[in-house]
């Protein structure tokens, strides 16, 4: 039996909507995680980009503890730490230090890639970024020590970190990190939501490969996807064109604000433009309610995740806090 009654996540990588600013942008992640805790969302995890005028997510540690500030009970977490950019050990001070204070709300997602251009990446580490790149699975290992037990550490120790055993999810958008999650036993987050080509790939090397751990006895797949919920199947397609100039931005290289919707995106985009976006978008789950249920159930029938994190590009925040509470409904069934 298909399941969809399964946890559901949010993704938010806190992009700043045509008109606003920064201080907007950061409200509004703040809103849209109050109002996921009280919709029953599992967890909220924050991107980290940098260099990037239309996204304020470049902080993402002070973005969570932020979010943590303002909720009560839903964990917060990144999505991801992108560990080319930082020293495992400082990663561990802070995630250690906000665990100490917000005990079991703490979730910690790793990423191989810098989430940025290279010379930005440079300036961010100081190090060849390259390099970093290989050193990935030696830092996710240092991460899990820095966590654990204090007999198990070294010399250098995360003072706050050590025994706050937070959880680690491995991301990928590549086959790559598959095979490290399935090594260590972790639990692994794939971001379909714009590298959907590998994700059937990914998912079936981590459960065939997975090796039981300390941390986690099976496998435990997490799933990225955008989702556009409304009222009918023609609002969905509507809104959506908000998300499809977000991924046009992303296939010219510019750099424009999250916009409103618009009556016909062939008015802006080329057709080599309009196929690009849309094979970064294929894996959706978008229309009316019945439409959105219909589309996860063959979705789970296929792939039989264990949660799904959902993005909602949507430029309305009542309407993207209206298109979370028709998923999360659709998942509980009512």
């Amino acid at each position: 039996m298909t399941n969809i009654n399964i946890p559901v996540s949010v993704l938010n990588l806190a992009p700043i909507r045509e008109g606003q600013d920064s201080k907007d942008a950061i409200d509004a992640m703040v809103d849209l995680a109050k109002a996921a805790e009280k919709m029953g969302y599992t967890r909220y995890w924050i991107a980290e980009h940098h260099n990037t005028a239309t996204l304020v997510s470049s902080a993402t540690s002070i973005l969570i503890k932020h979010t943590l500030d303002n909720t009560d009970t839903i964990r917060v977490g990144s999505g991801g730490v992108m560990l080319p950019n930082h020293s495992p050990l400082v990663v561990a001070e802070q995630f250690g230090t906000m665990a100490t204070i917000y005990p079991d709300r703490v979730d910690l997602g790793l990423g191989r890639a810098p989430g940025t251009d290279m010379m930005t990446a440079s300036a961010l580490r100081r190090t060849s970024t390259q390099e970093n790149v290989y050193t990935f699975p030696d830092d996710v290992q240092q991460l899990l020590t820095y966590f654990g037990p204090a007999e198990g550490q070294g010399y250098v120790k995360a003072h706050p970190g050590v025994d706050t055993n937070i959880p680690i999810y491995v991301l990928g958008s590549s086959t790559d990190s598959a095979y490290l999650a399935a090594k260590l036993g972790l639990p692994y987050a794939f971001a379909s939501h714009f590298a959907p080509r590998h994700m059937e790939e990914a998912l079936s090397i981590y459960r065939s490969r997975f090796q039981p751990s300390e941390y986690l006895d099976k496998p435990y797949a997490i799933i990225c996807l955008n989702v556009i919920a409304a009222e009918t199947d023609e609002e969905a397609v509507r809104e959506s064109t908000t998300m499809q100039q977000f991924f046009l931005n992303v296939v010219r290289g510019t750099q424009k604000p999250m916009s409103p919707p618009v009556e016909d995106m062939d008015e802006i985009w080329t057709f080599q433009e309009k196929q690009m976006a849309e094979s970064m978008t294929s894996v959706s789950l978008m229309g009316s309610k019945e439409t959105v249920k219909q589309q996860l159930t063959r979705f789970q029938e296929k792939y039989n995740v264990d949660e799904i994190m959902a993005v909602s590009y949507i430029f309305d925040p009542k309407k993207q806090e209206r298109s979370y509470e028709i998923f999360k409904e659709i998942v509980d069934g009512k």
